[in-house]
């Protein structure tokens, strides 16, 4: 009765970790892909040469809003603030900015706001006496695009809790894969072998070639 009870209790075992391995698996299938190929791009970042495009746009906020914005200006009495809804709405409308999560900073001739962004970076400049507005994007191509999605470099919150819940994924994928070693290793002498050895290559190569 007791090799019947645990044989019983290696099947439930095997059945819970494949079904958990499986669904990691295919959870973290194309983000594994995603992370590995862009943590080779990100080591050889200096072989791989890209021409920076540049985009310049110029337009003129209209009177009422050049009021607005000195009216928030006033009222805020801080140098880094929002801009206005409405002015942001403009931008959006006019120009096709979103301005929305961007802080500016303001200074008595000019309202500056950065917008960086994945594989690139823009800014925004507008004047407080002309309300001329500069407008300047520059974009580094896809491989720089999907490095900084590896760092997470200024993807917002939603990719933040993304790269969280991936990296979730891939340690109960790496937990159920080490289970379903130990309950296989009877079977193949070479398992624990290959996993000493997985662990050992990053350590000689610390010690011996990183200084």
């Amino acid at each position: 009765m007791s090799n019947v009870a645990d044989q019983k209790r290696r099947a439930f075992w095997l059945r819970q970790l494949h079904q958990w391995h499986w669904v990691s698996a295919a959870i973290c299938l194309v983000a594994i892909l995603l992370f590995s190929i862009t943590g080779i791009t990100l080591n050889h970042a200096a072989q791989i040469s890209a021409k920076p495009r540049v985009t310049s746009r110029e337009a003129r906020l209209p009177a009422a809003l050049l009021a607005r914005l000195t009216n928030a200006s006033n009222a805020q009495g801080t140098k880094n603030a929002p801009l206005p809804p409405v002015i942001r709405d403009w931008l959006n409308d006019e120009l096709g900015l979103h301005t929305a999560a961007a802080s500016a900073e303001w200074s008595d001739d000019e309202v500056y706001v950065s917008l960086p962004r994945p594989g690139g970076d823009a800014w925004l400049s507008i004047d407080r006496e002309s309300g001329a507005i500069q407008y300047e994007r520059t974009d580094r191509g896809w491989v720089s695009y999907l490095n900084d999605l590896h760092k997470g470099r200024n993807a917002g919150p939603a990719w933040s809790w993304f790269i969280d819940v991936f990296a979730a994924a891939c340690v109960l994928f790496a937990g159920t894969g080490l289970f379903l070693l130990k309950m296989h290793s009877g079977r193949r002498p070479g398992t624990w072998p290959f996993v000493a050895l997985g662990a050992v290559v990053p350590l000689v190569v610390l010690v011996l070639f990183v200084h």
